[in-house]
């Protein structure tokens, strides 16, 4: 059996019933504790293959110093490297968020803009964020695809794609609109933490009897 567009309600249930005792990927708490696009925006810099754990107390130190466009620019890219070290690629990073405070001060009117093809015009703002700024940030329906988003999707055969932006296209025609906001944070959850990308524990998964298990080798 695969996962259809008869089942997918179903198999959303469920995954929402399994994953009330986990916590939320890094991002989506940041969105629901501060309800800010803005730092929603900076947090997706900061997750950039880093993993949750390392995302969110950074996250947390670098709000603490500034959590507006307005205040953060005033930061050097010293200070804020120091703030969220030890994510991956914090030099990097530190210019990438500056830039972005200019860009919005300077031409967005102080305010996150809300439109994908808006976002993707600062610098070091791609698909995925852009896609989790609107979900996460604005609540508006979109679908971020990442790494997780595009193996789970692909695993139990909901879509048959060869990339992330593959992925999200497919899922924008078939996945019914009331989930796109949530799919991400369910995968991403499931995917870290039960459907893992090597030997996925497929007999603690309440949606096994969904999943044909593409091209999963072992599984335990």
């Amino acid at each position: 059996m695969s996962v259809t567009n008869k089942n997918i309600h179903q198999v959303i249930k469920i995954l929402q019933h399994e994953l009330k005792h986990l916590p939320d990927p890094s991002v989506t708490l940041v969105g629901k504790r501060w309800k800010s696009p803005f730092l929603v925006l900076i947090s997706c810099i900061l997750s950039l293959r880093t993993k949750d754990q390392t995302t969110l107390p950074a996250s947390e130190r670098l709000f603490a110093l500034a959590n507006t466009p307005e205040t953060m620019i005033k930061l050097t890219a010293k200070e804020i490297e120091k703030a969220v070290y030890p994510v991956g690629f914090y030099k990097t990073k530190a210019k990438s968020i500056l830039g972005i405070c200019k860009d919005i001060l300077e031409k967005f009117d102080s305010q996150v803009p809300n439109d994908i093809d808006i976002l993707m015009t600062m610098k070091g703002v791609g698909r995925k964020t852009a896609n989790l700024v609107l979900t996460e940030g604005f609540g508006i329906p979109a679908i971020c695809v990442d790494t997780h988003v595009h193996r789970i999707s692909n695993r139990f055969e909901y879509v048959h794609t060869k990339n992330p932006e593959e992925t999200e296209w497919a899922l924008r025609k078939q996945l019914p609109k009331k989930y796109w906001i949530e799919y991400n944070a369910l995968l991403v959850t499931w995917g870290q933490n039960i459907c893992r990308p090597i030997s996925p524990l497929c007999s603690q998964c309440g949606i096994e009897k969904f999943c044909p298990k593409n091209d999963v080798k072992k599984h335990r």
